[in-house]
């Protein structure tokens, strides 16, 4: 990942790869649409996402009311890049508002611009455009295996104030681990808090209406919480994550990108990563029939990459007005 950023001029990127082929389509009433299933080997154990392959033409309350349709925590919707540096444009929506970023959905994004041709990556490498600004994506092979690895933009700690109960001594009846509760933000924001072990998370029941209420910025909206534990046996994840947006319309996130992410950025100003050589797994997902695994990388600049395999579980048309 140092050489992709040596490489890139945003980044240092060479212009070769900003005058690949890109293949939108005209406006059309008719569109593309794929349902991917990201962060995972094989399909319906991950995180699902709608996308609307050719978006020109919609407006924006067209593609919020179709994202409240497809009640997925996120449904993606590609345009053409309004910025040279960029290979492609996404705009993402939850069932109830638009994210400037989101872990998953950029995955998805990538994989689906590359499966559906509307642009290549021949050097392994593109420009994603988002609200959040543009973000490079490596595209990794492993013996046929495509895993998309996104950099996530830069998370930052907000000095909000939470509830009391956030504070207590055991969240929701389960035991913490040692770091303090906090917000984080890296476009949507999320409320982070240490348990002591894998149990405490997988069997945290957790009191949804209180999550909902909980503080954001003025940025990005609150009511959201990502609870994590390092794994002490022998598996092949080292963190076990769940997340709870019940104030976006999502009472429990399958596999949550943006989430992993801030908490990577958190164990690493605490100096506390857990696998090697800064490189780590987070499982996430079980609780709700689901086995997501999300790769994690902070590279030497302190900045923090999401990665995953993703499926493509339906191909077909939508036709939405």
């Amino acid at each position: 990942m140092a050489e992709f950023e040596r490489k890139c001029p945003l980044f240092g990127r060479e212009p070769s790869i900003l005058s690949q082929p890109s293949r939108f389509e005209a406006i059309m009433s008719t569109r593309r649409f794929l349902q991917l299933d990201v962060f995972t080997d094989r399909p319906g154990a991950g995180n699902p996402l709608a996308v609307v392959v050719e978006a020109d033409g919609l407006d924006d309350e067209a593609m919020q009311a179709f994202a409240h349709w497809t009640n997925l925590s996120e449904t993606i919707f590609l345009f053409p890049p309004d910025i040279e540096q960029a290979n492609y444009r996404v705009r993402i929506f939850t069932p109830r508002s638009e994210l400037p970023f989101a872990g998953h959905p950029s995955i998805g994004a990538a994989w689906a611009v590359l499966e559906t041709g509307l642009t290549t990556a021949p050097e392994g490498r593109l420009i994603q455009q988002c609200d959040a600004g543009l973000l490079p994506v490596w595209i990794e092979e492993r013996e046929g295996i495509r895993v998309i690895h996104v950099r996530s933009p830069s998370a930052r700690r907000r000095e909000v104030v939470g509830p009391d109960w956030l504070s207590a001594d055991a969240l929701f009846g389960a035991r913490r681990g040692s770091l303090p509760p906090a917000l984080w933000d890296n476009g949507p924001n999320w409320w982070l808090v240490e348990l002591a072990d894998e149990q405490s998370v997988r069997g945290l029941s957790p009191d949804l209406a209180a999550i909902a209420s909980l503080p954001g910025t003025m940025q990005s909206p609150g009511g959201k919480l990502a609870v994590f534990a390092r794994c002490h046996e022998a598996t092949d994840y080292q963190l076990v994550v769940r997340a709870f947006a019940p104030a976006q319309g999502i009472p429990e996130d399958p596999v949550t990108g943006s989430a992993n992410a801030c908490i990577a950025a958190m164990l690493h100003r605490a100096g506390r990563l857990p696998g090697t050589g800064n490189r780590y797994i987070a499982h996430q997902g079980r609780e709700i029939g689901r086995d997501g695994k999300v790769e994690i990388t902070v590279d030497a600049d302190g900045e923090v990459w999401i990665g995953g395999q993703v499926q493509t579980v339906i191909r077909g048309e939508m036709d939405w007005p």
